[in-house]
């Protein structure tokens, strides 16, 4: 298994494993299949590759395959430049347990550590995902709110935790 920066090439996999995230696990993600089922093409290749620099995503490879993404979120805004947004974490089935997750995340973290100016992540995380939480958590990030009915899925209204870590000492290993 290996870890690398998604590029506009990738969008077609991206596209793949994500409609296979918002299907398997619905409750982690606010947007559903038939939204990003809908999206075109040129949504997949700005979310790998936003002309802006607004984006970065990774991927976890086996072999060729892609079995993990993450994603992150940059602010233009002038108030909010220091802050980054972890997003799309997923992992597919067969790659849990890999170390998958953890190769992931550290691919986020450096990547936001390179990034002048950038000096919190934030995320968030469904309510008992306590594999997620567990990731998150060794990661450094440590829990600052609770959102009650933050999304609504069919199984019922779910509270998200949302989480932080500040960039200003070198990133702890995923």
């Amino acid at each position: 298994m290996h870890v690398a920066r998604l590029q506009a090439s990738n969008a077609a996999a991206y596209r793949k494993l994500m409609l296979e995230a918002y299907a398997l696990a619905p409750d982690a993600f606010t947007s559903t299949v038939a939204e990003r089922a809908a999206e075109p093409d040129s949504f997949w290749v700005r979310r790998l590759a936003d002309p802006a620099g607004l984006s970065a995503a990774f991927g976890a490879f086996e072999g060729q395959q892609l079995v993990g993404t993450v994603a992150l979120e940059f602010s233009a805004r002038p108030k909010t430049r220091h802050k980054a947004a972890v997003i799309g974490m997923y992992v597919s089935p067969e790659a849990r347990g890999s170390g998958a997750g953890r190769a992931l995340l550290k691919a986020a973290l450096d990547c936001a550590h390179q990034r002048p100016g950038v000096l919190q992540l934030t995320l968030t995380v469904t309510e008992g995902n306590t594999p997620a939480t567990r990731l998150y958590t060794r990661a450094g990030f440590q829990a600052f709110g609770l959102e009650p009915m933050a999304v609504l899925n069919p199984a019922g209204y779910q509270a998200k935790v949302h989480m932080w870590l500040p960039l200003q000492r070198p990133p702890p290993s995923a």
